[in-house]
């Protein structure tokens, strides 16, 4: 096991090397970099989308009209300073070659570094934790939600194949399922947030004005257990309760149905068959033969459901529910083509979703001791 590991952590580089070295090319071909983005902004073309550009650490003013820029290379370039431009490159890095840029990059992250976002004047590790607190709410809640619904009712559904249970809960999935979220999530605005029915829960953040300095846990040292407990703790899930449901009308089906057919398959081999003959009881057969051998695709799938809820499945529900966090940040930053911010958050996403497959696969062996990844043989 331990050389296993040791392999799929080797092969963890190239494969990093090999999504990094893909989006950079992509990246190179992409029309309006971050110094288009700047020379739209000067000329007035872009909606003030580049406001921050001057606080990223370089002296924008002052370079108006002053020669041709004809000859830099960039649209919409007349008119400005050639050497407006050139320290324009400079500042974005790129007056260097595209594969040094890349070596420098890779070598910067090795020791995450990721350097500071092109158009605010923070650091990019620094803006993604500033985000991290929505996505781990919206990610872990909704994992740990659809698995506690999905679990015992695919393996209900299984036991009861057939039934009107089986007949009406399988329509009801299927029928939330087709429900867009976003869709679902406007629909409960307006019934539930101040829409034209009720108003009885929050449309931003995590939590209330008067309580965003108790925010307790390990988000601050310093926090009055009890004042968490009885005022930060209810604020936050109601907050989340609208953006949960919303995440949740779909998230379950897909899950809930593969266990389901995941467990039937297991019930229909003849090793349940003999374990019901030696006269064990059914709960035994079920939880202490059937459970750990229909279990291993629900845990396979785990990880990607887990990335999917945790970075990129909420982008729409954060713009709804005006939560920041990271889907957010990764959109906004592709439009605004802040490649430090972008290639850092793929990065992190990418090591992330390696280390969590072979999380998966260690599982595998936990939840069934038969299975050698060294000699592939179950």
């Amino acid at each position: 096991m331990g050389a296993y590991i040791l392999r799929r952590i080797l092969l963890m580089i190239p494969t990093l090397i090999g999504i990094m070295a893909v989006s950079f090319v992509v990246i190179q071909f992409a029309p309006g970099g971050p110094i288009e983005q700047v020379i739209a902004n000067l000329q007035g073309q872009s909606g003030g989308a580049m406001d921050r550009v001057s606080g990223g650490g370089a002296d924008f003013g002052g370079q108006g009209a002053q020669g041709g820029g004809e000859n830099s290379g960039y649209r919409g370039a007349q008119g400005l300073d050639p050497e407006f431009i050139k320290r324009l490159e400079v500042q974005f890095g790129f007056d260097k070659p595209p594969l040094e840029r890349f070596g420098t990059m890779l070598w910067n992250y090795t020791r995450f570094d990721f350097g500071e976002s092109y158009f605010r004047s923070v650091s990019v590790i620094d803006l993604i934790l500033e985000k991290m607190p929505v996505s781990i709410s919206l990610g872990l809640w909704i994992t740990l939600l659809s698995y506690a619904i999905s679990i015992p009712l695919g393996i209900r559904k299984a036991l009861n194949d057939g039934s009107a249970f089986d007949v009406w809960t399988s329509g009801i999935i299927i029928i939330a399922y087709a429900i867009p979220g976003f869709l679902f999530a406007v629909l409960l605005i307006v019934l539930f947030a101040g829409g034209s029915f009720y108003d009885w829960f929050p449309l931003r953040g995590l939590l209330s004005d008067n309580v965003q300095g108790n925010w307790c846990a390990f988000w601050n040292v310093n926090w009055d257990a009890g004042r968490c407990v009885t005022q930060t703790i209810p604020d936050y899930f109601w907050h989340l309760t609208l953006p949960l449901i919303a995440l949740a009308l779909s998230a379950f089906a897909t899950t809930t149905l593969l266990t389901k057919n995941s467990f039937l398959d297991e019930i229909r081999k003849q090793y349940v068959t003999t374990a019901r003959a030696k006269g064990l009881t059914e709960r035994r057969v079920l939880y202490g033969h059937v459970f750990r051998n229909a279990m291993l695709i629900i845990v396979a799938g785990f990880p990607g459901a887990f990335i999917s809820a945790f970075f990129a499945g909420s982008l729409l529900i954060e713009t709804i529910f005006s939560l920041d966090g990271l889907g957010l940040l990764g959109f906004e930053s592709i439009y605004k083509r802040d490649y430090p911010v972008v290639f850092a958050t793929l990065y992190i996403f990418s090591l992330l979703g390696l280390v969590t497959t072979l999380i998966s696969d260690l599982t595998y062996t936990w939840i069934d001791p038969r299975i050698d990844f060294d000699r592939r043989e179950v």
